[in-house]
């Protein structure tokens, strides 16, 4: 949430600050690394705790599979993706006589409105992770036991689908100032949907064996993408 942040701001200030867009791409992305600083610290990241799918990961492992795959994926590959997530501002910073304009408003909008939808699906999840801690505190079994309203009825990952749709959308700024879609700097976009294609099939299996009933979820809702959910008559033609 760090690195990515100060990269785009190196862009701006080699361009003095005073290129618009740049500007706009640097403030931006600094909003995205608040909320995701946010989200981390709240879950005890900074204090060690770790994300539940790394044990899972590691007994899958061996000691030494689980090292090479931190040096190669951990360290070398998610570094080289936070790098090129950025290099649209490479792009607008190459192309900075192409002056801000309406396409650029629309496209922070646009921006805005999916960092606003991560920021609403990534508290669904905390304050329903809270009632489940204290129902079970209390003695109950929380029920349901997994999260399927809110953003959750539309789409069983709209925090990755938002997360996702940011990055695809900075690089729309770095099209719109070299005039085209046709721009290389996509390969940190298409990357990081392919991480998350693999990460997504690896949470869902890790809750599918927690939660049988997870499949009828599966079933009548959207991966990733938004869309309203299949009825039960739509999945018991299916």
């Amino acid at each position: 949430s760090i690195v990515t942040v100060v990269y785009v701001w190196v862009f701006a200030a080699s361009a003095g600050l005073i290129d618009a867009r740049l500007d706009v791409m640097a403030v931006l992305v600094t909003l995205w690394g608040v909320r995701l600083t946010f989200n981390f610290a709240r879950k005890g990241g900074y204090r060690g705790v770790e994300d539940y799918r790394w044990p899972v990961l590691r007994q899958r492992m061996s000691p030494t599979q689980f090292q090479l795959f931190t040096i190669f994926f951990i360290v070398i590959y998610q570094n080289m993706l936070l790098v090129l997530i950025t290099l649209p501002a490479l792009t607008a910073f190459e192309n900075r006589r192409t002056p801000f304009g309406i396409l650029d408003a629309i496209v922070a909008a646009v921006f805005m409105a999916f960092l606003v939808g991560e920021t609403v699906a990534d508290q669904q999840q905390w304050s329903f992770q809270a009632w489940k801690k204290a129902e079970t505190a209390d003695g109950r079994v929380a029920n349901p036991r997994f999260l399927q309203s809110g953003l959750f009825r539309f789409s069983r990952h709209p925090n990755f689908f938002f997360e996702q749709a940011q990055w695809w959308t900075l690089f729309l700024f770095g099209a719109i100032a070299a005039g085209s879609l046709l721009q290389w700097t996509v390969l940190g976009a298409l990357q990081l949907t392919l991480l998350f294609v693999g990460s997504t099939a690896f949470t869902e299996g890790i809750t599918l064996g927690k939660y049988p009933e997870y499949a009828d979820y599966q079933r009548r809702t959207s991966a990733i993408v938004p869309w309203p959910p299949r009825t039960r008559a739509e999945t018991a033609r299916t």
